[in-house]
């Protein structure tokens, strides 16, 4: 739970979540739509990775994010508060 709360606690990984939750999408996608750079996207996805709330899976070169059952769990709960 603590690994939930502190992965959800910082609004860049929020906004993450919360695109990733609209479709699976390309790592490449991201920096340019939560505005902040590719290292600090990597990162964050570690944080969302280790906390279950996203998972990858490798399409060629691309690494392509989904949310997690329990990710939509999270924001779904957390869209109630």
């Amino acid at each position: 739970m603590n690994r939930i709360l502190v992965a959800i606690s910082d609004g860049t990984r929020w906004k993450l979540l919360d695109k990733i939750s609209e479709r699976e999408i390309c790592v490449c996608e991201l920096p340019e739509l939560v505005e902040v750079s590719q290292p600090a996207v990597s990162q964050h996805l570690k944080v969302l990775h280790g906390a279950g709330l996203v998972k990858v899976r490798c399409n060629g070169k691309n690494r392509l994010y989904s949310v997690t059952p329990k990710g939509k769990l999270v924001l779904k709960d957390v869209s109630r508060w």
